[in-house]
């Protein structure tokens, strides 16, 4: 299978505060796009798993050109998360052919991420906005990690295409102030606590 890509699209944002004190370290926040035309819009198609490992090569792509925008060290990754934008001839189940190729990916390419990676799937028109859900890459537990991220393409996605994004992040909310378990508190290496 083929995969047609059309675009790649990435854009990383430097929060230095968020109305509180300003951080000692700004939080680097990136997204990665990859627009591609869609095989199965228009039509039903029973199997379409094969799709998936057709998509692992872009997947990794992406996650690494996400990681570079970010400034290239892994450990510097404190979270992640994914999402697909089908356009209105697709499926929902067609952004679902991004969980393995996306979040593996990812999880591959950081080494030590533990924690499975929170997605959002969804059709919508030309120029829809995609809320990408992230959080901890160790422990989805963690509250000061639990944020998300909002991406826009203009031209995307046409009713044949998809919309594949990652997300990927160097720390938590600027001022986390709600208790929970903390990053330093990670203990149970179990992908939740």
């Amino acid at each position: 299978m083929t995969i047609d890509v059309r675009k790649i699209v990435v854009g990383v944002e430097e929060v230095r505060h968020d109305g509180g004190p300003k951080l000692d370290r700004p939080i680097l926040k990136g997204w990665i796009a990859a627009v591609l035309k869609n095989p199965y819009a228009g039509r039903y198609v029973e199997d379409i798993q094969p799709t998936m490992e057709a998509l692992k090569p872009l997947g990794l792509e992406c996650a690494t050109k996400l990681l570079e925008a970010l400034g290239g060290d892994t450990a510097a990754i404190e979270a992640y998360g994914k999402g697909s934008l089908v356009g209105a001839a697709g499926e929902l189940e067609h952004g679902a052919l991004w969980h393995v190729p996306g979040g593996y990916a990812m999880r591959e390419l950081l080494g030590e991420a533990l924690a499975i990676v929170p997605s959002m799937t969804k059709v919508g028109p030309l120029g829809a906005i995609l809320d990408v859900p992230i959080h901890h890459r160790n422990a989805a537990y963690v509250r000061s990690h639990f944020d998300g991220v909002t991406l826009m393409v203009q031209d995307s996605p046409r009713p044949d295409e998809i919309l594949f994004a990652l997300a990927m992040t160097t720390g938590g909310r600027p001022h986390p102030r709600m208790g929970g378990l903390t990053q330093d508190q990670i203990s149970k290496r179990d992908g939740q606590r």
